[in-house]
């Protein structure tokens, strides 16, 4: 398998590129800093140390001119305590040898005469190596110039010259200034030049320890403190892909008041936003589907409308038609037949008025034309009145209508819409009504509505068609309905006003009749 590599700027997390860049960064300044110190620390040390014995020649020149002009002038060999002590301080300070003398040509023979230290301190060896190091600059001071003798000149004025050379008995380097102060003598002073690369070795190694120690360190802290940076991060980005899927639940809680305090106050803002706009769409949606569904069920229940009215209304019309016209041909001359003619046209125009006003109360009730006005009313008022009503029809059957309820019973609705109701009930039962030829009226009581029965004797409804009789003019026994003059509209009209009331309404067969019910709201 081959190993992906993954650029930077395809890295998911910013964690992860948080912690590389800073990583980075801290190990290219750690390394910047060794080669600095690589390059340019011995450059420095050389120039401090350069500058360091420059110094301390002139600091030496004005302590010995100054002693001389107080102790005795310039011919005076010795120096007082005063100045011993001042040069001590300040070749421990400088970390370098220093000696101060004098020469004198005795016949060509050069004779050393030590001022600082002084010739009791020093012994024959430190005598003849500070000889040794200053005769080429004494001879090339008479000669005029001086034999290096492999050391490196890199600095000279008109006083002194500063050397670097090698000690090949100790494998050292050393600075060395040779030079000759105003009061005639001479100086010679020397410090170590090894031990700054030693330093400088030590330093490199030191900064490389310590860089791999930051390096990790700082890795493991950058971690943990780009948790407390990443954790908002991906919780803002959970709360963006739920968003994305119309999940607007999930709010960010806002503790801080810093970029990504503002945000996340952003992103709920957003989110607010979002579901209130969606939900307004969806409720624009919603009505504009509904006044689709709408309008498509009115163009149908126009068409349905139409074809039911030109389809009923065919029969009483071609009867109409058919007596009009026996009666202008006068096919029967007698004025029993006329009458009888005549009694045909207006109970066939009766029953045409009577389902065309059917027809437009039910149009106007599924139109949603038919406004419904709840009030509270007594039910059983209303029904001993239609009960009254019907009383005379009911005694021309040979049928009994009775209910046995007297005591008021109030309830919330349209007491018109009910009316016409309890209306086709009691009429659909008169028309059915059979056998013992017995019509009950009867009210249940239940926990938040009223149901109002109907019960007839007579011949069940076939269970086939108990789901049927509530369609708009079916007709379960076409033969007799035609007898009594229906429709098939009274039971539509039922359901459709008790749909409208947000109620139900139903039928059952029983052993000896069929009973016919719907509900109505209550109030106590």
């Amino acid at each position: 398998m081959k190993n992906k590599k993954v650029s930077f700027g395809k890295m998911r997390s910013i964690k992860t590129k948080l912690i590389v860049v800073l990583c980075s960064i801290l190990a290219m300044t750690i390394l910047g800093c060794w080669l600095a110190n690589q390059l340019f620390l011995p450059i420095y040390y050389q120039h401090s140390k350069i500058s360091t014995l420059s110094e301390s020649f002139r600091k030496i020149n004005v302590i010995v001119k100054q002693d001389r002009d107080l102790h005795g002038g310039a011919g005076s060999s010795g120096l007082s305590d005063k100045s011993v002590n001042a040069l001590d301080s300040l070749t421990e300070n400088g970390s370098m040898n220093t000696y101060l003398f004098r020469i004198n040509d005795y016949f060509g023979i050069l004779q050393y005469t030590f001022c600082y230290p002084s010739a009791d301190s020093l012994s024959d060896i430190q005598k003849q190596n500070v000889r040794d190091k200053t005769m080429d600059y004494v001879i090339g001071l008479v000669n005029g110039y001086v034999e290096r003798d492999g050391r490196e000149l890199i600095k000279e004025n008109d006083n002194y010259q500063v050397f670097k050379s090698y000690d090949e008995r100790i494998g050292s380097y050393y600075l060395e200034l040779f030079g000759r102060i105003d009061s005639g003598d001479f100086i010679y002073m020397s410090t170590n030049y090894q031990s700054m690369r030693e330093s400088v070795a030590v330093s490199n190694r030191f900064l490389a320890y310590i860089g791999v120690i930051a390096v990790l360190i700082s890795g493991i802290l950058l971690f943990l403190i780009g948790n407390s940076f990443t954790k908002p991060i991906v919780y803002l980005t959970d709360i963006a892909k739920r968003m994305s899927q119309l999940d607007f639940e999930a709010k960010y809680p806002v503790q801080t008041e810093d970029e990504i305090g503002q945000l996340g106050q952003s992103i709920n803002m957003l989110s607010e936003r979002l579901e209130g706009t969606i939900s307004e769409l969806k409720s624009a949606n919603n009505e504009l589907q509904k006044d689709i569904e709408d309008k498509i069920q009115i163009d149908e229940m126009r068409k349905e409308f139409l074809s039911n009215v030109s389809h009923e209304l065919k029969t009483p019309i071609a009867l109409i038609q058919g007596y009009a016209e026996g009666l202008h041909d006068n096919i029967n001359e007698d004025s029993e037949s006329r009458e009888f003619y005549c009694d045909v046209i207006i109970d066939e125009a009766n029953k045409m008025n009577k389902m065309v006003k059917k027809l437009l109360t039910l149009n106007q009730i599924e139109f949603g034309k038919n406004q419904i006005s709840f009030e509270r009313f007594d039910i059983v008022q209303v029904i001993r009145s239609v009960i009254q009503s019907a009383r005379l029809l009911a005694e021309q059957k040979g049928a009994e209508i009775y209910m046995e309820e007297t005591q008021p019973v109030y309830v919330w609705a349209d007491e018109y819409m009910v009316e016409e109701i309890v209306t086709n009930y009691i009429s659909n039962a008169i028309n059915h009504v059979d056998g013992e030829k017995r019509i009950r009226v009867s009210l249940e009581m239940r926990e938040k509505v009223v149901r109002v029965r109907v019960f007839n004797t007579g011949e069940q409804i076939p269970e086939a068609e108990l789901d049927k009789i509530w369609i708009k003019f079916y007709k379960v026994d076409k033969a007799r309905t035609r007898a009594y003059g229906g429709s098939g509209i009274g039971l539509s009209i039922v359901k459709a006003i008790v749909e409208s009331m947000n109620q139900q309404c139903g039928v059952e067969n029983h052993r000896n009749g069929v009973e016919f019910w719907f509900d109505i709201d209550r109030k106590s």
